[in-house]
């Protein structure tokens, strides 16, 4: 079964550690729009793509994620100095992405170094802004304002309406999607969004042109894994329904076989069950989170309630 996981961060580790319980052929398409961090000072100094939600990916399909170049890849330089916060991995891959130039190879390349049972894509080739339409940063809590860069996306006190993407320094350059990517898609038989930051790391995928067209077309199974908790800055008070509104309204075109939601996150079940309804889904009501970290999934739990889905989707 050919898998395509979309999205960033811890998020993305999550539906991928699920999808390495059932299947080799898992593909990752990540965010690149990452501005903070280590990955946020190596975008800024080298003009690269941000390579911290690519680390993760890559170690979450490692072949053996306790052996040594795992371990490394993952360490982060402690200290005052200038390496301080920086991860060996995103240190390794700044020095590749400058050295072949292709991102695409890159990723290849370390793959291979790692053992990772699948592969790693970035959802674009270059480097990417994201900017919000925002409630409630004004006295006039209805007044919407615009504010820039993903970590101001994610740590905003307003509430997010509504976000865009361009490509990296040019407000009017639309992203362009890697090819490989959009292969990937269109050629899977099941695709994954979510879960993750909602607005930074999910959505954003559907802003590509190319990207969004091959999720709307693919033959794929597609599904939706909310998260478990909403976070707190990007989604803070929104129910699991208000995430599949907010989908709806930023792909109005796209159709989904399931939605995967924690059955002791969501209060109202009926509510959730109309707004998958309204993407053509059914809402798959699972517990799938880790026992005593509730705002974690459980990997072993998430590909169970995977395989039943699957399982609906296909009339199996």
């Amino acid at each position: 079964m050919r898998a395509v996981a979309l999205g960033g961060g811890r998020g993305l580790h999550a539906s991928l550690s699920a999808l390495r319980l059932i299947t080799t052929e898992v593909t990752a398409v990540v965010t690149v729009a990452d501005d903070g961090g280590s990955s946020g000072r190596l975008r800024r100094e080298l003009g690269l793509l941000p390579p911290g939600d690519l680390r993760k990916a890559l170690l979450a399909l490692a072949g053996d994620t306790g052996s040594l170049w795992s371990t490394v890849f993952g360490h982060r330089f402690g200290g005052t100095g200038a390496l301080a916060g920086h991860a060996v991995g995103n240190l390794v891959l700044a020095g590749l992405l400058e050295v072949l130039g292709d991102p695409v190879a890159v990723l290849d390349e370390v793959a291979r170094m790692l053992d990772v049972r699948g592969r790693v894509l970035p959802m674009c080739t270059e480097p990417l802004d994201i900017e919000a339409d925002v409630l409630g940063l004004d006295e006039d809590r209805t007044a919407v304002r615009r504010i820039r860069g993903q970590v101001a996306v994610a740590t905003t006190p307003g509430r997010v309406q509504r976000i865009r993407l361009h490509t990296a320094g040019d407000p009017d350059g639309l992203p362009k999607a890697c090819p490989e990517a959009v292969a990937a898609v269109r050629e899977a038989d099941v695709v994954l969004l979510g879960p993750g930051s909602w607005f930074t790391s999910v959505l954003p995928h559907l802003l590509v042109p190319e990207l969004h067209e091959a999720l709307v077309e693919t033959a794929a199974s597609r599904i939706v894994v909310l998260n478990l908790v909403p976070q707190a800055g990007e989604t803070a008070g929104f129910s699991p329904e208000q995430h599949l509104q907010v989908l709806l309204q930023h792909a109005p075109r796209l159709r989904v076989d399931a939605v995967i939601a924690d059955a002791d996150s969501v209060s109202t079940p009926d509510r959730l069950r109309r707004a998958a309804a309204e993407l053509g889904a059914g809402a798959c009501l699972d517990r799938v989170a880790a026992s005593g970290a509730p705002e974690r999934h459980d990997p072993t739990a998430l590909a169970d309630s995977l395989r039943r889905a699957l399982g609906r989707t296909r009339g199996t």
